[in-house]
């Protein structure tokens, strides 16, 4: 799902144009657990939520936050990935709308780093214990 939009000369790039070097990347077919007939998904309720909290931030997004069809996590709720160039990528279940906050301080704390690793104790709450998976950094070609 590509947002990129056109923007004048002069003109601040709208959030969907932006090209950070981080994603959180969000299931919206996530069901968390309600009826296959549920529209909006909750997966698309957190998706928009967090678009939402993000649009409301003052400064410009660390973050780019994108639709993703299917994160193959569906025992574990809403789901959510993050990653980013040379950096660890991690999968995150049992997420809700309440989560949006720490969802993007989180990522924000992810953004800062040079290689994705928070310290432990310093991640809130549901990075530590709605972590699925740690994926390492694709290796640079030599």
């Amino acid at each position: 799902m590509d947002h990129a939009a056109e923007h004048a000369p002069g003109q601040r790039p709208s959030r969907d144009s932006v090209d950070p070097m981080v994603t959180l990347h969000v299931c919206v077919n996530c069901l968390a657990g309600e009826d296959r007939d549920s529209h909006p998904r909750a997966g698309a309720r957190l998706y928009q939520a967090l678009l939402e909290a993000q649009q409301r931030q003052d400064q410009p997004p660390e973050v780019h936050i994108a639709a993703a069809e299917c994160l193959s996590n569906c025992n574990r709720g809403c789901s959510a990935a993050l990653c980013g160039a040379g950096r660890w990528s991690y999968v995150y279940g049992d997420l809700t709308e309440a989560a949006v906050d720490d969802l993007l301080a989180g990522a924000a704390q992810y953004a800062a780093t040079a290689d994705g690793l928070v310290p432990w104790r310093e991640r809130p709450t549901i990075f530590r214990k709605g972590v699925i998976a740690r994926i390492p950094p694709v290796p640079r070609p030599a």
